[in-house]
């Protein structure tokens, strides 16, 4: 393994991890070789994704709590520091859609998106922080979105809420760069995700996107490993405050 990409002796944790993107970035890490903790609000979930890891010959350990609660997230940091050691990586993955009318949309459901895609990241990574800045180094990766640059109809909140996560990486580099820490996002398209579905399973609206994305398809969630890989890693060093659309081209035309 090239060392830009060796993540061996690093300990990444991966908020909403139990599925999806979250359980296809931790297992590519590992692929690299860093130790994963998976967090989530599911043991039951977590332990079955931390089995199917393990069974691979993986290093994993489960640490769940809610990153949507400051003082849970805090806690859970700190059971990881103390238990397992130094976290080296964070990737806030965890998030949540809803879908419907803008004119419609309830404002339970507002305060949910803002907790769970925004205030997480804000509060996982601050709390991951306060460790690296004493240790002089770390990463720190957000997922964004292509709805932190693009609209569309029936979820202007959660476009809201990844425009945050976009700048919110902005100002984590401004003031954590300092520290040899770096802060970036990866911002994916349309993937088969369990998030997506809904949209997956509606034919119509699957033409559109392979016809409105110049690769013609949908992502596939192990085709982001690599931009997670690489933002993990050495190869980054100099590499912050950056947004890495992992599209298919779509935010690339009109």
């Amino acid at each position: 393994m090239s060392p830009l990409f060796d993540l061996t002796g690093k300990r990444a944790l991966v908020t909403g991890s139990s599925q999806g993107i979250g359980l296809a970035l931790a297992e590519g890490l590992a692929r690299h070789g860093a130790a994963v903790v998976l967090n989530g609000r599911s043991a039951a979930k977590l332990d079955a994704a931390a089995n199917a890891l393990r069974a691979q010959g993986f290093a994993v350990d489960v640490v769940p709590f809610d990153v949507t609660d400051q003082t849970a997230a805090e806690a859970g940091v700190e059971e990881i520091e103390q238990r397992f050691g130094a976290i080296d990586i964070v990737i806030n993955n965890a998030g949540m859609q809803f879908r419907t009318p803008l004119e419609d949309f309830p404002a339970d459901r507002w305060e949910q998106l803002l907790k769970t895609n925004i205030s997480s990241v804000f509060f996982v990574g601050q709390a991951v922080a306060r460790h690296m800045i004493r240790r002089g180094h770390g990463k720190i990766i957000n997922i964004a979105s292509v709805q932190s640059e693009l609209a569309r109809p029936g979820i202007a909140p959660y476009t809201a809420t990844k425009g945050a996560v976009r700048n919110l990486t902005r100002g984590m580099c401004t003031d954590w760069a300092q520290y040899g820490i770096q802060v970036n996002a990866i911002a994916p398209g349309y993937f088969k995700t369990p998030l997506n579905q809904a949209l997956v399973d509606d034919p119509d609206f699957s033409a559109w996107l392979e016809k409105r994305t110049p690769a013609g398809r949908w992502g596939d969630v192990d085709e982001l490993v690599g931009a997670a890989v690489f933002l993990a890693g050495p190869a980054s060093s100099f590499v912050n405050g950056q947004i890495l659309y992992v599209d298919g081209g779509i935010t690339a035309c009109i």
